[in-house]
């Protein structure tokens, strides 16, 4: 949606900047003509299509972000002063506090974004997070899947998410929760079913 949108704003802008260079340097334009009925009901009808091409895929992503359906599972994300405990709801006896790593390998690690649990999910699948803190506000969040939900005292919030592609998506508490705010972060591996039912099995025992 990000790149379709950016085209269109990319062809209104070449559009009228050439409109406008044509209008500064052409020495035939009157420049006393005070109306352009014509012009302004296309470029008013224009706009309005172009809005329409934009809004319904818009409209479509917040449709589909706002509830999912068919939830494969649940985990539970608890914000502490500073780390965060997981608890993979659907499971028995899965649950672990997730810690920064405090020494790291340049090779195999980034400074201040790895955890030494990471959350595990399968891609491909509708996954729902339930979000909350035991002592302040902090705020579960990973740019890159487009997640953002504060994690309050008291409070149970829930976001939906789907992953269509393996990989490790990084994230931070965005909430100034304390002197050691910045050293909370969130890892998720998006990894394959198979390796996800394995990965449960060898938790589990």
């Amino acid at each position: 949606f990000h790149d379709d949108t950016l085209i269109i704003l990319i062809m209104i802008t070449i559009l009228v900047s050439y409109m406008m260079l044509s209008l500064f340097f052409n020495k035939y334009i009157n420049r006393f003509l005070l109306e352009g009925q014509m012009i302004e009901l296309i470029w008013t009808i224009l706009r309005d299509i172009i809005k329409i091409f934009i809004a319904l895929p818009s409209l479509r992503l917040l449709y589909l972000n706002d509830e999912l359906n068919n939830l494969l599972i649940t985990i539970k994300s608890i914000g502490h002063q500073w780390y965060w405990s997981i608890k993979y709801s659907d499971f028995k006896n899965i649950e672990f506090d997730s810690y920064m790593i405090q020494e790291f390998n340049l090779n195999n690690s980034f400074r201040i974004l790895d955890v030494d649990n990471r959350i595990i999910i399968p891609m491909n699948n509708n996954i729902r997070m339930l979000i909350t803190a035991t002592d302040v506000i902090h705020s579960w969040t990973v740019p890159s899947i487009g997640v953002k939900v504060d994690a309050n005292p008291g409070r149970l919030n829930q976001i939906s998410f789907f992953i269509n592609r393996p990989g490790i998506y990084f994230g931070q508490c965005s909430e100034i929760c304390g002197a050691n705010h910045s050293f909370m972060p969130i890892m998720i591996e998006s990894i394959s079913m198979k390796n996800f039912i394995n990965w449960i099995n060898n938790y589990s025992s």
